[in-house]
């Protein structure tokens, strides 16, 4: 049988690479990235002079132990990085790295593709100055730069907070942080979120560090505009629906992070629906098994939980491969993994309550506010395919105006169409269908 296979090198796919050689396998890691560590432990390039405490803060620990960890295991592993898996098929792997394209038989395959931001149109949304909040976090991370002199944060979820503080922390001012959920939202979620008590004191002594440096932090905020050729400031209107402008020459927006699914949908892993998380996400067990054979998933392409839960769910998805291919393993421990997992979870439902996603952004936006920017589909582009053409679902609706068909696959537009057409329609968002992911999954080169 082929070596197993790992996708990502964030929290999750090191856990499992280490768990995989612990029992004396050779797995293949494959990383599009340069260096291992994920979005969330994302290294710098080499001369970078910040230190871990100044990069990762309060998580500098585990992602240095983490770090450590894989580059200890040597060529006890394939490390393959910057390397893209553009394609999966039945038998096959294919790739794209730095030597040109390549393909590999298959061997028990686990994703561990992590997360994005999610992301709504509003107008002025795709100027230059305006980023999402985990673009916004790659550039003081991986480059050390700031996206601006002056950022305003808008959207909703704990990224919110931590990002701007990361930037307060780093020199940057910080216009404003708006967020579109209510602080009542958060009240009612405490009961969830006391399931991770280190995390929840950590979210609030960011809000509190921000507030104590005077940092405006407003609630329930609808985004209205970016404006300038260039970012000049954002128009906004606050929970009483009063119109406001802050000056900035950057913005930062995200609704929360949704999972990369595309590979374990080519890799032929079924979908399901999730109400709280608003979106479809593959089949797994409670370990990370797929019903796909010999395809497990883990971290946040799997279901969005944070670093933490990504890393454990990275050792319980190895133990599950290894278990399929006869290993004995230890009962006790997966137990153990399970239990923490579910507090995990309980954990994350929590920030569903916390920080609901806006879906009424969607009603007010203009006919010319774009939705799928790299095709160019506008807002009312969609409901033009909704009302005029009879798109009956999501999929139809890509067909005849193309939101989804562009260089990101619908990472960008593609729950937004979703729940566009869902409100168009009148219909739960679950009976909007969801964009199918198709090869390539990220642009390669034709020769």
């Amino acid at each position: 049988m082929s070596a197993p296979i790992v996708v990502g090198a964030g929290p999750a796919g090191i856990s499992a690479a280490l768990t995989l050689v612990e029992a004396g396998l050779r797995p293949l890691v494959i990383d599009e990235a340069a260096r291992a560590g994920g979005q969330i432990f994302r290294r710098p390039p080499p001369g970078f002079v910040r230190p871990p405490a100044k990069l990762y803060g309060a998580d500098a620990g585990a992602g240095v132990r983490l770090h450590k960890a894989f580059d200890a295991l040597g060529d006890r592993i394939d490390y393959r990085p910057d390397t893209l898996v553009w394609s999966i098929e039945p038998e096959t792997i294919h790739l794209q790295g730095p030597a040109g394209r390549d393909r590999l038989d298959r061997g028990p395959l686990l994703l561990a593709t992590g997360a994005t931001d999610r992301l709504l149109p509003v107008e002025g949304w795709t100027k230059p100055g305006v980023f999402s909040l985990g673009g916004s976090q790659v550039a003081l991370k991986a480059q050390g730069c700031a996206i601006g002199r002056r950022v305003v944060f808008c959207g909703t979820g704990p990224l919110l907070y931590l990002v701007a503080y990361q930037y307060a922390k780093a020199g940057a001012k910080v216009a404003a942080v708006l967020d579109t959920s209510k602080f009542a939202d958060s009240v009612r979620a405490l009961p969830l979120l006391a399931a991770d008590p280190a995390k929840l004191v950590r979210g609030v002594y960011y809000l509190a560090w921000l507030r104590a440096h005077g940092v405006p932090i407003h609630y329930g905020v609808r985004p209205v505009s970016v404006h300038g050729e260039a970012v000049t400031g954002l128009t906004w209107r606050d929970a009483g629906r009063r119109l406001n402008e802050t000056s900035c020459d950057a913005v930062a927006m995200g609704y929360g992070l949704r999972s990369e699914t595309q590979l374990a949908d080519l890799a032929g892993v079924p979908f399901r629906f999730d109400a709280g998380r608003r979106q479809y996400l593959p089949e797994t067990d409670q370990d990370g098994r797929s019903p796909a054979a010999a395809v497990y998933l883990a971290g946040d392409g799997a279901a969005v939980r944070g670093a933490a839960a990504a890393e454990t769910a990275g050792r319980l998805a190895a133990l599950a491969l290894l278990a399929d291919l006869g290993h004995r393993v230890d009962t006790a421990e997966r137990d153990a993994l399970r239990a923490r997992m579910n507090r995990f979870e309980r954990f994350a439902r929590g920030l569903d309550v916390a920080f609901p996603f806006p879906v009424d952004l969607l009603d007010g936006a203009a006919d010319d506010t774009l939705l799928c920017r790299c095709e160019a589909v506008t807002v009312g582009t969609m409901r033009h395919a909704v009302a005029d053409l009879g798109a009956e679902e999501v999929n139809r609706a890509k067909a005849f105006v193309r939101p989804g068909m562009g260089r990101c696959q619908g990472r960008m537009c593609g729950l937004a169409a979703s729940e566009l057409y869902a409100r168009l329609r009148g219909l739960p968002l679950d009976q909007a269908g969801r964009l199918r992911g198709q090869a390539p999954v990220k642009p390669i080169p034709m020769a």
